[in-house]
């Protein structure tokens, strides 16, 4: 296997970022147990999960941390085998940041009939590393350090709840033609759910989608008006 690089890490980060469930595995008294869970991602990329203390995973991770995800993007490929896929490890822990789980809940709207009981929370999974499948014979172990985005996103971050409230509010329009004209979409209503440094992340009803920028936002402090310039750019090559 060939060592890690900016270009596979960019890639995983990029499955990543476009996945809305993963496969979960922890420990179960030592053996593996794995479950379906509900996935966001935090703009540098790493897990957010939202458990319900009931659930055996939970329990699971209770008692040991240690936490696997698979990330599947085989969909569309006539031998799923030959598609890609990335496998995160790390440790899940419990996390009270309001603005992680806002985040959450605007990827997973129909969260946010249960995101406030008692018995759930929000576990934000701390990456170790990385294995990412990215086709036949491209694999790759990556580390922690390459695998997440290295830049300041408190700033963005902040911002983000306003910058969606802003787009969703008064660019309903650019935000279909991200949809319909860079992505190929169909249908009406679309939503922006998210953006990072990276790209941005899209909604209608039930169908998700998931638009990268031409090159990431890429200065020393992630402000909201490099956002803005990257929403811009979008938008000019949409009306292309």
């Amino acid at each position: 296997m060939s060592e890690s690089s900016p270009t596979q890490a960019t890639l995983a980060r990029r499955l990543a970022r476009s996945r809305i469930r993963a496969a979960l595995a922890t420990s179960l008294g030592g053996a593996p147990y794995a479950s379906l869970v509900l996935l966001a991602v935090d703009l540098d990329a790493s897990p957010l999960l939202l458990l319900s203390d009931l659930a055996q995973h939970s329990r699971n991770i209770a008692f040991d941390p240690r936490v696997s995800l698979l990330l599947d993007a085989t969909e569309g490929h006539p031998d799923p085998l030959t598609g890609p896929r990335l496998t995160l490890l790390g440790r899940a822990q419990p996390t009270d940041d309001r603005r992680c789980l806002v985040r959450f809940i605007a990827h997973h709207p129909t969260s946010a009939g249960y995101a406030g009981f008692r018995d759930f929370h929000l576990y934000r999974v701390e990456v170790e590393r990385g294995h990412l499948v990215a086709g036949f014979g491209r694999i790759d172990w990556i580390d922690r350090g390459d695998l997440l985005f290295a830049g300041d996103v408190g700033v963005l971050a902040a911002a983000e709840p306003e910058i969606l409230k802003h787009m969703n509010e008064d660019h309903g329009d650019a935000i279909a033609r991200y949809a319909h004209h860079l992505l190929g979409r169909t249908g009406t209503g679309w939503q922006m759910t998210g953006i990072d440094p990276e790209g941005i992340d899209l909604r209608c009803g039930g169908e998700t989608a998931r638009l990268d920028f031409a090159a990431p936002v890429s200065v020393p402090v992630l402000t909201p008006q490099a956002a803005q310039a990257a929403l811009v750019q979008l938008a000019g090559m949409a009306r292309q």
